[in-house]
Formats: C-alpha cells, sequence, structure tokens
C-alpha cells in the first residue's frame, strides 16, 4: 500500500483478471475498514472468473469487480456510528448484506434479502482480495484467539457446512453420505462427525477419497463401489446436476436430503419419490445464520479444517488459481488461500 492507493486483483471480463493499484477504502458512516490477513478462492470465484457465474447473465453481478468473500483481518479504521473499540480487533465478515429494511431482514433473514449484497460477488461490493477491505460495522464477527488466520478464512464456508449438517439431524446412531468431497463437502462431514454420526462421502477420483480418508470418514466410496448401507441423511455438496436426484434415491424413507452444492444446469427431482419416502429436502444458500457456531466450533477444537488448505499464494498467482493452475509444492487439500499483504 502506497499513500492513496493499494493492490487489489481486478477481472475485467471473462478469463480476464489482474492486479490493481486502487483507492484504499475509507470508512463511510456504519463502516469499517479492515487489513486482510487471509482470503479464501472459491468455486464461486472461479465461476465469476470463467463468466459463468448465473448473476453475471441476470444482471446482480458485472465486470469490472473486486472477489473474495471468504477472509479475515483486523479492523484499522471505523466510521461514525461504529464503536472506535472495534480498531485493532480480528474479525471475519457476513458475505450477505441485506438492506436492513425489508420485511426479511427485518426477521433476521438478511440472507435472502431480495436487494441484498454479497461482498465480492453481487451488487457491487468489493471482495478482500486486496489490501483493506471496507464492509458494514454490522457484518462482522469477532475472532477469538485460538481462531487463526487460516480458520478466519474458513469460517464462512465452515457456516455453510455448519447449516448443512445441522439440517442433516444426525446424531450418534445414524449414517449420513455427503456427496461431493471438496471444501463444502468435507467441512460438512467433519461437523456430522461431530454431532457423532458416522459419516461417509461419494465422490469420482480416488485422489479426493484418499484425502477425505485421511480427515477421518468412515467410508470414501467411487459410484461403482458405494456399499448398500442405510443413509439416514444425505447431503449433495456436489455440482452435478443429477446429484440431488441421486440423493433422493439413496436417502432412508423418512430420512432427509440436503441441497448445498449448486449445480451449472438445472437439477430434477421426482417429488413423488419425496413424498412416497416422506422425506424432508432443504436447501442451504448462505453460512450466515451459521457463523457463530463454527468460530465456537474452531475455537473449541471440535472441528480443524486447517488441512484443508493446500497452499497459501500471493495476489499474484490469484488469476493462475483461478484458472485451475495447482500451486507447486500444493498438499492434497482442495482450498487454496491468498495473503494479499505485500
Amino acid at each position: 500500500m502506497s499513500g492513496c492507493t493499494m493492490q487489489a486483483f481486478v477481472l475485467t471480463g471473462p478469463g480476464e483478471g489482474s492486479v490493481r493499484e486502487v483507492p484504499v477504502p475509507v470508512a463511510a458512516p456504519g463502516e469499517a475498514v479492515v487489513e486482510v490477513e487471509r482470503v479464501g478462492v472459491c468455486g464461486t470465484d472461479v465461476e465469476l472468473f470463467t463468466g459463468e457465474l448465473a448473476y453475471l447473465h441476470s444482471g446482480h453481478s458485472s465486470y469490472p469487480l473486486r472477489p473474495g468473500h471468504e477472509w479475515c483481518g483486523r479492523v484499522v479504521q471505523v466510521g461514525d456510528a461504529v464503536d472506535a473499540a472495534l480498531v485493532g480487533r480480528r474479525v471475519m465478515g457476513d458475505t450477505m448484506l441485506g438492506d436492513r429494511n425489508c420485511r426479511r431482514c427485518r426477521r433476521g433473514r438478511q440472507h435472502v434479502c431480495e436487494h441484498r449484497q454479497e461482498v465480492g460477488i453481487r451488487g457491487g461490493r468489493h471482495g478482500a482480495l486486496a489490501e483493506r477491505l471496507a464492509v458494514p460495522a454490522c457484518s462482522l464477527r469477532e475472532l477469538p484467539d485460538p481462531v487463526d488466520a487460516v480458520l478466519g478464512a474458513l469460517v464462512e464456508p465452515g457456516g455453510n457446512a455448519w447449516r448443512a449438517a445441522s439440517a442433516a439431524e444426525v446424531g450418534a446412531g445414524d449414517r449420513a453420505l455427503v456427496i461431493g468431497p471438496g471444501t463444502i463437502g468435507l467441512l460438512t462431514a467433519m461437523f456430522l462427525r461431530a454431532a457423532g454420526a458416522e459419516v461417509h462421502l461419494l465422490g469420482v477420483t480416488e485422489a479426493s477419497l484418499g484425502f477425505a480418508r485421511e480427515l477421518g470418514s468412515t467410508g470414501a466410496w467411487l459410484p461403482e463401489t458405494l456399499p448398500d448401507l442405510p443413509f439416514d441423511a444425505v447431503v449433495d455438496a456436489s455440482t452435478a446436476a443429477g446429484s440431488p436426484a441421486l440423493a433422493l434415491e439413496l436417502v432412508e424413507p423418512a430420512g432427509r436430503m440436503v441441497c448445498i452444492g449448486i449445480a451449472g444446469t438445472p437439477s430434477t427431482v421426482d417429488t413423488r419419490t419425496l413424498l412416497l419416502k416422506d422425506v424432508t429436502a432443504v436447501g442451504v444458500l448462505s453460512g450466515s445464520p451459521g457463523l457463530d457456531a463454527a468460530i465456537s466450533a474452531y475455537a473449541s477444537g471440535e472441528v480443524d479444517p486447517r488441512p484443508l488448505v493446500a497452499a497459501t499464494v500471493g495476489l499474484d498467482r490469484v488469476a493462475a488459481v483461478l484458472a485451475g493452475e495447482r500451486p507447486e509444492g500444493a498438499g492434497a487439500g482442495p482450498k487454496v488461500h491468498v495473503d494479499p499483504r505485500p
């Protein structure tokens, strides 16, 4: 950061992104400026890079934009109407920023506000792939000392996974299957195990399944090797259009099916099967209602997702990571983090 400018990663079109000098943010009334310590690269960021994200076609997002919504850092400035004691605190922030006026926001459901901004994704709200980030102070969550920078940048996906695991409503004596051993699937498996359930994962590559086994899953299976077991809950954390129907097929009657993965094309589910099996189906859009629970689980050590992070790179490597390049020396985990500090 030099004077009135800082470095940030900016997407200017499909497949086009670079590090640029941009103005340093100043805290507006109700906002805080955070010095960013760590940012997770997410599948949504990849879709913004490739131009495939639905928001780009609906008009909710447009280029140029600055991505990055899984982050943590330290507050360095606050605007009017914000407690000055927040300066110096380590924080992460909610991605979903409702208008705080509509019926949904007033009922605590800002993550589905029709007029919401999404940090680094929707509504022109700049993301965290930058040296500093300005966000509403009300969106921040303080991080206790045990939640380091790696864990802090995993709170946002952890909130999603906690919600998926909670929606599965399983515990000791129950068996759950997670479809898709990516970051969200593996995190969900961790929360399911913490609840006492026997957890299995279903994937399509032996490498990803081998990593899942290392993390403690009871079983990790390819489609052709999946055993004929009764699953009390099935969580679809994949991006395959056929996975929701598969989840419904595999879940036990009167069980629960949770959809947290988003396919690029429409998925179809036979509601006759849903009805005749008396299955409860739940969709999870956002980690917002689960952020505090994720922080608590990380701070206590009940869930430790640090092995999911394969590598940490600088801003100069973001374009290559979004294009699918694996950082040199990366571990087996599915997540890449970025440290945007010079």
